[in-house]
């Protein structure tokens, strides 16, 4: 009866799981996440079951307690690659990169040929002539049935073996190679980011009432910009946390303008945002805000950080739905800001970033996201809207932290200039970085490329950006 009973019971565990994943992809992420936790609780004994929840647990911000349930779920089934790996993920973001690398490496013992588990480890170990896995990496890049997602893994592990190695024409040519599948199966035209950039400006035009609440601090920017610095640097002081990259303020407009089209950011719905009840609105998203940044850090803070790069599609719906928030806006030099998103691995399956599998289309978003961000400088009110230079940041990061402090209305605490002892857990791809003191070297890091930037630089200029 007992063998049963345990039986019986890991079956319903079995069915939360699942219907917590199935949350988690209907964008339900607290109802997910709260799922997980009580499944969890139950102390199931089924790897699968703890994988599953483990992927909940870390998708919804809770990175310790997923490590907790994929190594549990690894110690059961060491010979399950894919486990290995999502330990392994769910370590480096909560900082622990050496447990990280023994994870990874665990994956690659059970499965050679595991991409991901491979590009991980090349992005945390520098590749020298004498360590490096180039020879095994080229052979799984040229298999006789490639996959465009694991071309990409392999193929920016090998730019980033050679950059490594300052090869950097040699980087750059695999980076195109590495692109080159997933460039094809996405189909991605400019017109399309054109018309949502453009309809994301006419956001900001009605005033209405929205929520007063001083709360929440939007940073937002391009990818690989210095988002995620700005944000260690914000939240290592006392009364700021971070919430890290949250989708919901975009999931909140999609939910209360109900529009049938198949895309969160598209528009037909920012055409529907112009007449939502931004009071709604912005107590909504703060509520739901609060409770993702209390279930990162633990604990309630005065001030919560948002740092998702794609709103500053939404920076005018912002204002308008919460109009004492602040909104810090990330810049960086054109042509280094275009390259770091052409370098980035970003996630294969989120359509938002097709266009940086192309150097010409990084340049031209990056003319978009400019005259995008002019237009919410005159739009927006200096004292909600300031735009910050990674640059400056890098070359004064004390007078720019206190600036900043004193934009959203803080005091100045020293705590921020050490942000590199911030324990929080870091979700992006800066993971590893942010780890580390402040350092300088990627600063004109495009000038290290030569010829090969030449698309990329003439369509900045066609499009009336100052590349050099």
């Amino acid at each position: 009866m007992a063998d049963r009973a345990v039986a019986i019971d890991g079956e319903h565990l079995g069915a939360r799981a699942q219907r917590a994943r199935a949350l988690l992809a209907l964008h339900r992420q607290a109802e997910a996440r709260t799922e997980a936790e009580t499944a969890a609780a139950r102390d199931p004994r089924d790897g699968h079951v703890l994988d599953t929840l483990g992927v909940v647990l870390s998708r919804t911000g809770a990175y310790h307690a997923a490590v907790a349930l994929f190594g549990k779920a690894a110690a059961r089934r060491p010979d399950q690659a894919d486990w290995q790996y999502n330990l392994g993920a769910a370590l480096q973001f909560t900082g622990d990169l050496e447990g990280a690398r023994r994870a990874y490496e665990a994956a690659v013992a059970v499965a050679p040929d595991h991409h991901r588990a491979l590009s991980s480890l090349v992005a945390l170990n520098r590749q020298t002539p004498a360590d490096n896995r180039i020879a095994e990496l080229e052979a799984l890049f040229d298999d006789a049935d490639p996959d465009p997602a694991r071309q990409q893994h392999l193929g920016h592990a090998l730019a980033k073996s050679f950059e490594d190695m300052g090869d950097y024409p040699a980087a750059l040519a695999w980076l195109i190679r590495a692109k080159a599948g997933r460039r094809r199966a996405a189909r991605y035209a400019i017109e399309r980011d054109r018309a949502l950039f453009e309809a994301a400006a006419r956001t900001d035009a009605p005033a209405s009432r929205g929520w007063d609440d001083p709360a929440p601090i939007f940073i937002i920017g391009l990818p690989r910009t210095g988002t995620t610095l700005l944000d260690r640097v914000l939240s290592s002081h006392p009364n700021v946390v971070s919430a890290g990259e949250l989708g919901d303020f975009s999931l909140l407009v999609k939910r209360m303008t109900g529009t049938p089209s198949p895309m969160v950011l598209d528009v037909q719905t920012f055409e529907a945002a112009k007449n939502l009840d931004c009071e709604t609105l912005g107590r909504t998203y703060v509520q739901s805000a609060r409770a993702a940044a209390e279930n990162r850090a633990g604990e309630g803070a005065a001030r919560v950080i948002d740092k998702m790069p794609l709103n500053v599609l939404n920076a005018g719906l912002i204002h308008r739905a919460l109009p004492n928030a602040r909104i810090l806006c990330l810049r960086r030099h054109p042509v280094d800001s275009a390259l770091s998103n052409f370098r980035q691995l970003f996630a294969t399956d989120f359509p938002y970033y097709d266009y940086a599998f192309d150097l010409a289309d990084a340049g031209r978003y990056y003319a978009l996201f400019d005259r995008l961000v002019a237009h919410w400088r005159d739009s927006l009110p200096s004292d909600r809207f300031v735009e910050v230079a990674y640059e400056d940041l890098v070359a004064d990061l004390e007078g720019q932290t206190r600036r900043l402090l004193d934009f959203v209305g803080l005091p100045f605490d020293p705590a921020c200039l050490s942000f590199h002892e911030n324990r929080a857990a870091v979700s992006t791809a800066s993971s590893a970085q942010v780890r580390s003191p402040l350092y300088s070297t990627s600063i004109g890091r495009w000038k290290r490329y030569g010829d090969g930037l030449k698309p990329l630089i003439d369509a900045l200029n066609d499009e009336g950006v100052i590349a050099t």
